[in-house]
């Protein structure tokens, strides 16, 4: 496991859980350096004052906070550290709610909750299993590199996991990106939904990363002085607008298609068949002739 980033304990009521804070992701992506092409020396970044253009050293650089164009206000560490943040060693939980009931786009990095050491095992344990029973989160407050923060507790299996929340005036309205409203056939939605339980999986963790196990595989070519495999061409994607109602059929079939060659056991569904609108025909005029004259609006 990781080292820890963060230590101090969970408030829960007048209950104190001594715990120590872990990623509960890695970053396997990779990561380049910068080289000059005509000698392959490293590209380094060098700290220039943009008054004098000396370059300058980390212990000569603050923080600064730029009021308006050209005026910038220098803030200390001290005046930072003097600043009220009640959450600096403490996860305080301050309300629980339904799981269901939390916008996933306010979700952000995670964390494992470690119990740190064995007095912290019971109390650990037991608000993990309570909130296993309830099927409740706990909405929590903490400080993490300089400033409070919103959180949520959860679990996942016998651990407890905290996400860090967005704040909500953080979170930007979508209402304009929506289109403009048009109509859909019910024939069209149905079609939608029959491609969906075509594509259902139990989970997600057969999932790989095939962009960066090519650049691997380049890289290694490159490192053993071997000329990298030549990528395989995708086929190219039409970007002409076709019938909606086609797409989803054609959709359909390539993923029946690509379940058969897998092997995989699924459940594939056909798509519904198109529903023929008739056009009704006009109402027979009747004989009698009604008065164009309107008759006043009682009052």
């Amino acid at each position: 496991m990781p080292s820890a980033v963060w230590s101090g304990a969970i408030s829960f009521g007048l209950v104190t859980i001594p715990i120590r804070l872990l990623p509960a992701t890695e970053d396997h992506s990779i990561h380049f350096r910068r080289i000059h092409l005509e000698d392959m020396g490293l590209v380094r970044n060098r700290k220039i004052c943009s008054i004098d253009g000396e370059e300058v050293t980390s212990d000569e650089i603050g923080k600064g906070y730029e009021v308006e164009k050209d005026k910038v206000i220098p803030i200390s560490d001290d005046e930072l550290a003097d600043m009220p943040l009640p959450t600096a060693k403490a996860i305080d939980v301050v309300a629980f709610v339904d799981r269901d009931t939390i916008d996933q786009i306010r979700l952000g990095d995670t964390y494992y909750l470690e119990a740190a050491g064995e007095v912290a095992a019971k109390p650990y344990t037991l608000l993990r299993k309570a909130l296993e029973r309830s099927s409740k989160a706990a909405i929590a407050k903490y400080a993490l590199r300089g400033r409070e923060r919103l959180g949520l507790l959860s679990i996942k299996e016998n651990a407890m996991v905290l996400h860090q929340m967005h704040w909500p005036d953080e979170i930007r309205d979508p209402s304009e990106l929506a289109p403009a409203p048009v109509e859909l056939d019910e024939s069209e939605i149905e079609g939608a939904l029959a491609l969906m339980d075509t594509m259902e999986l139990d989970g997600v963790s057969g999932f790989r990363d095939t962009y960066t196990d090519a650049v691997e595989k380049l890289i290694q070519a490159k490192a053993e002085g071997k000329t990298p495999a030549a990528p395989k061409a995708e086929a190219k994607r039409s970007g002409q607008v076709v019938d909606l109602m086609s797409a989803l059929e054609q959709s359909v079939q390539q993923a029946k298609k690509t379940r058969g060659e897998s092997g995989e056991n699924a459940t594939v569904h056909d798509m519904p068949t198109r529903k023929k609108t008739t056009k009704k025909a006009p109402a027979k005029k009747t004989a009698k002739k009604t008065s164009s004259r309107r008759k006043p609006r009682s009052a």
